[in-house]
């Protein structure tokens, strides 16, 4: 991905509809609508902190004038490993849109999971005709279907142009708005593959698709903004063991996703409260922005320990906003909001991200309360955990 940092904060000269989902019905103000999904039953986990969602897409919209539908899937079926006894796979596939010569704009997409047991998130990343070559290179390289991709696409710069994740359906964007596709285009589809939910037995196969609503006339080009804090969550009083020692915890995340994701957990920290750990479970980061840009809808994310998510605009100065607010996060229904009217983020601005996450719930919850108690940091895994507000956007006008 090609990544601008701020900070903490990332932003991606790209395209997407991260963690778009469900709403309360039509979106008003930015010209987005979203399928809503029921609220958790009282069966559910604690406030909703489940894992996968319904496989079965909810019906498509009817096309707007000048749109199609095409439906890309996975080459061929992918039977998730994780490896070094771990619980997660992130695995990235070549897929062909079948787009043809013509530029696109990419203004809707429904995902379909369909071994939904396994799949934890998938992201859709743009690749140039000119990048395919690498891509298939970096394919043949790594054995068995697809390749490994912890992060991103594995392959350097990609544009991100879609997601899905528990309780996400299709989002339908104004028509003003799109995400280019230019010719020759092809797609890497990334999945979290997590086998957490299946104790032990074995996982099945998946060869999941997408179904993208796409335009050949002229949009206004979309990009993603992402706002990340860090992740500094201790055991519990009544927890021990050698992974609640913070030194451990950080060392298994690298040992399970590589070295890139140990130094990422410290390069948090150093953007967000200069190099040092202030354990407890709030965290925030204050990340001023390079540029200017216009935001459309925001979404928060983060794992099942996660209870409440905040985005703020300018903290503490006179036209201080709440952009996004999630008082009682549930990891199956995460919805990307849109905002009453689009926002202008100015050079210089401060956006300030903040999570709450509780430990108490690994106790709780039955995909985490036979694993080994740990001081959780940011990490890819289901049992680590994320802080992150993640903006659609585009340049500012």
């Amino acid at each position: 991905m090609k990544r601008t940092r701020i900070g903490a904060g990332v932003v991606l000269a790209a395209a997407a509809m991260l963690l778009a989902a469900c709403g309360s019905g039509p979106a008003r103000g930015s010209g987005t609508t979203a399928t809503p999904s029921p609220p958790p039953s009282a069966t559910d986990s604690p406030a909703g902190h489940g894992l996968h969602g319904s496989s079965t897409p909810a019906p498509a919209a009817p096309l707007r004038e000048g749109e199609r539908f095409v439906t890309a899937k996975m080459p061929a079926a992918y039977t998730p490993e994780p490896p070094d006894g771990g619980t997660d796979v992130y695995r990235c596939f070549l897929v062909d849109p079948g787009l043809g010569d013509a530029d696109a704009f990419l203004t809707g997409t429904q995902f379909t999971a369909q071994n939904s047991d396994v799949v934890h998130h998938a992201i859709l990343f743009q690749v140039s005709s000119g990048q395919i070559a690498q891509v298939r290179k970096t394919d043949a390289k790594d054995p068995g279907e697809g390749w490994t991709c912890f992060g991103d696409s594995g392959i350097g710069d990609a544009a991100w142009i879609g997601h899905w994740a528990p309780g996400a359906d299709e989002v339908l964007l104004d028509p003003k708005l799109g995400y280019p596709m230019p010719k020759g285009s092809a797609l890497v589809m990334q999945v979290h593959y997590s086998t957490l939910a299946l104790d032990g037995k074995p996982s099945g196969s998946d060869q999941s698709s997408v179904r993208l609503r796409v335009s050949s006339d002229a949009r206004t080009p979309l990009m993603t903004t992402l706002f990340s804090a860090p992740v500094e969550l201790p055991c519990t009083d009544r927890e021990k063991g050698p992974l609640c020692e913070r030194g451990a915890a950080v060392a298994d995340v690298g040992e399970r996703f590589g070295d890139e994701s140990a130094i990422q957990v410290g390069g948090l920290l150093e953007g967000c409260s200069g190099g040092k750990p202030r354990p407890g479970p709030t965290q925030h980061c204050d990340i001023r922005s390079p540029g200017s840009f216009t935001l459309h809808a925001l979404a928060g994310h983060m794992h099942l320990l996660g209870r409440a998510i905040k985005v703020e605009l300018n903290p503490g100065k006179a036209k201080a906003q709440t952009l996004l607010e999630v008082p009682d996060y549930n990891f199956d229904n995460q919805a990307l909001q849109p905002l009453p009217k689009p926002v202008t983020v100015k050079k210089g601005d401060t956006i300030r991200v903040t999570c709450t996450h509780d430990a108490t719930l690994r106790a709780q919850l039955p995909l985490l309360k036979n694993l080994p108690p740990r001081y959780v940091v940011w990490g890819e895994g289901t049992q680590d955990e994320m802080c992150l507000g993640i903006g659609v956007a585009s340049a500012a006008s």
